[in-house]
Order: C-alpha cells, then sequence, then structure tokens
C-alpha cells in the first residue's frame, strides 16, 4: 500500500515510518517541519517527502496514494496558548482541507490523528467512543471540531478514521518531554526528583508510541467495513493511571529519587480514563506490548546514556514552544507558522 503519513518527522512519526516499511507498505512523508532543530537521539527516517504545510495541500500531492496517516498538528497545550487561532487553523481548518483534497484525489482511508483529550474533563469513570466529550484546551477543542467535520467526509470510496490516542511515552528522535511519564522520568534522571505539577490526582491513559504505531497499523490494514467512520481509543484498559501512581513507578525504576510537587501544584482540569475494549475487540492485529514501568526503564536508559540535563528539556533546547517563538524572533517563520525561506541558522 501506498501511504502519506503527514508529520512524519515528528515524535509519533519518526517511530511509525519504520513501522509501516517493516510491514510492507510503501510511505511518503508530509511535514514543514518545524522541529527540524529537536533532534534528540539517532536519526529521522529519511524517506520521500514533502516539505509543505498541511493547510496549503493540493489534489496533486497525493497522486497515486491509497491511505493517509494524519499525525501533523500543533500538538501540545502550550503551544495551544500561543495563539488559539493557529492550534484551529491547523488542527481543525488544516485537517478538513488537506482531507477534501485526499478524497478529491481517491485517497481511500484517512486515519485521523485524534486525541483521548478530547474527553477533557471527563471525570473518574470510563470512557468509551460514545461518551461525551468535555475538552479543556484549544488542542483538545481543535480535535473534537475536527472530528466532528471529518465524517460527514465518509463516502463509499473515502473512509475517515478516527483514531484517539491516549498520552503518548517513549523513546524517539524527536522526542516530546513535555507529556506526563518523559517529563516524570527525565525530571527524575537529571534531579533526582520527581517533580508533579499538578495535585497528582488526575487520571490519564497512556500509551507508547510504538502501540499507537501497531493500532495505526491494525487500522491501515483492516477491512474496510471494521473501521470506516468509526472511532477508537488508542490505549489499554489496564493501562490508565493517575498522575502521582506514575511518579511511584518512576521512582521505582530510577534509584535514588523521590517524588515532589512544584509549589504551585493544583488540581488539574484534565482528568479522564478511558475505556480500550472496542479497539481490542475490533482490530485483533493491535497487539501493544508496552506498559509504563517498561516503558520508564526505556526512557531511564536513554536519558542516562545521553547524561540529560535539567536545562536540556526545561530550555529551549527541545521545548517545541521554545523553538516556534525561536523561529519567529529570527524571520524563519511568519505569523501564520509558514516558513517564510529565510536561511534557519542551526541549533
Amino acid at each position: 500500500m501506498h501511504i502519506l503519513v503527514t508529520g512524519h518527522r515528528g515524535y509519533i512519526g519518526s517511530i511509525m515510518v519504520p513501522f509501516l516499511q517493516r510491514a510492507g507498505h510503501t510511505v511518503v512523508g508530509y511535514d514543514s517541519d518545524l522541529y527540524r532543530r529537536c533532534t534528540y537521539v539517532d536519526d529521522v527516517p529519511n524517506v520521500p517527502s514533502i516539505e509543505k504545510d498541511i493547510r496549503d495541500a493540493t489534489v496533486d500531492d497525493f497522486a497515486d496514494v491509497d491511505a493517509v496517516i494524519h499525525l501533523a498538528a500543533l500538538s501540545n497545550d502550550p503551544l495551544g496558548n500561543l495563539n488559539p487561532d493557529l492550534t484551529f487553523d491547523i488542527n481543525h481548518r488544516g485537517t478538513i482541507h488537506l482531507a477534501e483534497m485526499a478524497r478529491s484525489a481517491g485517497v481511500q482511508r484517512f486515519l485521523f490523528s485524534s486525541s483521548c483529550s478530547n474527553y477533557g474533563a471527563g471525570g473518574d469513570g470510563l470512557l468509551d467512543e460514545t461518551a461525551p466529550f468535555n475538552p479543556v484546551t484549544p488542542y483538545g477543542s481543535s480535535k473534537v471540531k475536527a472530528e466532528s467535520d471529518l465524517l460527514p467526509l465518509a463516502t463509499d470510496t473515502f473512509s475517515p478514521v478516527l483514531m484517539r490516542s491516549a498520552t503518548a511515552y517513549g523513546v524517539s528522535p524527536r522526542l516530546r518531554f513535555d507529556i506526563v511519564l518523559n517529563n516524570l522520568t527525565a525530571w527524575a534522571v537529571s534531579s533526582g526528583t520527581i517533580l508533579i505539577k499538578s495535585d497528582g490526582t488526575p487520571w490519564r491513559p497512556i500509551v507508547h508510541i510504538e502501540d499507537i504505531t501497531r493500532a495505526f497499523l491494525a487500522a491501515l490494514e483492516a477491512p474496510r467495513e471494521a473501521v470506516h467512520a468509526q472511532a477508537f481509543n488508542v490505549a489499554r484498559n489496564n493501562e490508565n493511571y493517575r498522575i502521582k501512581e506514575l511518579a511511584e513507578i518512576v521512582k521505582d525504576v530510577v534509584p535514588n529519587t523521590e517524588v515532589t510537587f512544584a509549589a504551585d501544584a493544583s488540581p488539574d482540569t484534565r482528568n479522564y480514563r478511558v475505556d480500550a475494549s472496542k479497539i481490542a475487540a475490533t482490530l485483533p492485529a493491535f497487539d501493544p506490548q508496552w506498559t509504563a514501568d517498561r516503558g520508564a526503564a526505556q526512557l531511564y536508559q536513554t536519558f542516562r546514556r545521553s547524561a540529560l540535563t535539567v536545562d536540556d528539556f526545561e530550555g529551549p533546547r527541545f521545548k517545541r514552544i521554545d523553538q516556534i517563538t525561536r523561529l519567529l524572533d529570527e524571520g524563519a517563520l511568519d505569523e501564520s507558522l509558514r516558513f517564510t525561506g529565510k536561511p534557519i541558522a542551526a541549533r
């Protein structure tokens, strides 16, 4: 199958592309490469690619493409708060434009990387795919709007599939340090202190980026009738944790560490647990391999080898919003977050 992957140079995409290739698929990437200066370990996979903003996609970009995996987005809450309308422009309107172009080109399947953050302030009960949305950030709201406008695009020959991933974790060439298990482990390795920035009580479902990839691959290869215009929570039922439970897992993995709370720690309105029964029943090829303790161990070993410091992940080196701000200040990006053509300085 010929697959176009947007965001192929990002946190998840740089792991997903080799998985798809090993499964026998041909991959072309599509990425404006906002985070070209954020490579942490190893190299980003080198595949034929289109360096372009998704908002500028044309029908010609999808020539001979059978399926699209759409990962590209402004992908965390600080970035979403930088300019909420830009978040909606890229994550919502950009997604619908991309899907319309793909459909016009004859693409048959469109896998949308949505999020369990759609559930937002979801409470303590298990939430399946029919649960009401209650997003609390521009990022979550943009994903909800994109889902709502993708489903009406479904036809007998075009199948949107909504993949609502739990909070990701795991090692990647374009590693993100702002997501919970990665962040807690980074604090532990670099400082000996596992810093919790909330009161520790909110629930989070978590899933390794390799298991997210396995879910997308299963949805890509499943019979059309199994996934057409369907939503799936990409998670495991036994991998819902309170933040303070994740901190204790990290404490058990990283020697000589202690759990502490930030001075301004407060309750987090994002609080949700998800039911992943549907994906397990509908996509039996989805066989997740990772657990929180194994993931913390992978992160620990990687961070220790690289001699990670607090300044690495709390400073501008790998922080997405700081990289965007720097590119804006340098004139490499315009106010719409499109590249201007001005040469980009080395990191």
